[in-house]
């Protein structure tokens, strides 16, 4: 995608992604997070003046820049895409350091912080991209990310997911396996399916009221996309066949591979 078909798509969506978040929640994100949401987690990470981060598939780094610019901490943001990172570069309102490379490999650290938001899913190999992480953070340093967790897509619901080749959830037991692994330990977790369901939701209602605009800006084949991938999700994180966690997750190379880390319980809260 180009850098001015990526900005028309921008734009396109902008004012549907406004009306789906509540005042203040959306800040350039394409995820179902929350802007209360990212901050959360980058400060159970440890995110602070001082602090280096690295920001894998950072897209357009909204939520890069909310943290960057609330929590002063030292940033780089990384994407494949080189129009992400323009229009990210053109955003940024703070100091901010932006590349455009393909992960893995990870940039070569050490970061006190990495960070991957909303984009794991797109990842058949976790455990290269675990294994990256964990060669980019010393001991101590910190892997705060979502995950869409669940068993692997049937043929079927391949068919009805548009891009499927980028949409691979991982049941938790093997997640949990593969971060003890690579001597990541979790030290906190956050279960925001319902959150996340209501959003998808939100934005399926705004997309639709904005349809014939959409269509005219974008064309038919990409309006119906984006309507087929989020009918998608709203009925997967509704019935339990995905759930949404937060992560984060502490570097611990003195103990790589020993006990196992507790799973949640799929009756854990959101948080």
């Amino acid at each position: 995608m180009s850098p001015d078909e990526r900005a028309v798509l921008d734009r396109a969506l902008l004012g549907a992604r406004l009306t789906a978040y509540p005042h203040g929640e959306f800040v350039g994100q394409e995820s179902f997070m929350s802007a209360s949401e990212v901050l959360t987690l980058a400060r159970r990470a440890g995110i602070a003046p001082g602090v280096s981060v690295l920001d894998v598939c950072c897209g357009v780094a909204g939520p890069g820049r909310l943290i960057a610019a609330e929590l002063g901490c030292a940033y780089l943001g990384v994407d494949a895409s080189s129009s992400a990172i323009e229009i990210a570069r053109e955003r940024a309102e703070v100091p901010c350091e932006f590349r455009v490379g393909r992960i893995p490999p990870l940039p070569a650290g050490p970061f006190d912080v990495v960070l991957l938001l909303e984009t794991m899913l797109a990842f058949p190999d976790k455990q290269s991209l675990l294994a990256g992480v964990s060669a980019a953070l010393p001991p101590g340093g910190r892997f705060a990310f979502t995950v869409e967790e669940g068993p692997a897509l049937t043929s079927t619901e391949r068919a009805l997911m548009p891009a499927a080749d980028t949409v691979w959830p991982v049941p938790l037991p093997e997640l949990l396996s593969a971060l003890e692994g690579q001597g990541l330990r979790v030290r906190w977790h956050a279960d925001w399916t319902a959150s996340h369901r209501s959003t998808v939701d939100s934005l399926l209602r705004a997309f639709r009221a904005e349809d014939a605009h959409l269509r005219a800006r974008l064309g038919d084949r990409a309006v119906d996309d984006l309507l087929a991938a989020h009918g998608c999700w709203s009925e997967w994180l509704r019935d339990g066949r995905v759930r949404k966690f937060a992560f984060v997750a502490e570097q611990d190379q003195a103990q790589r591979g020993g006990g196992r880390v507790p799973a949640p319980a799929r009756t854990v809260a959101s948080q």
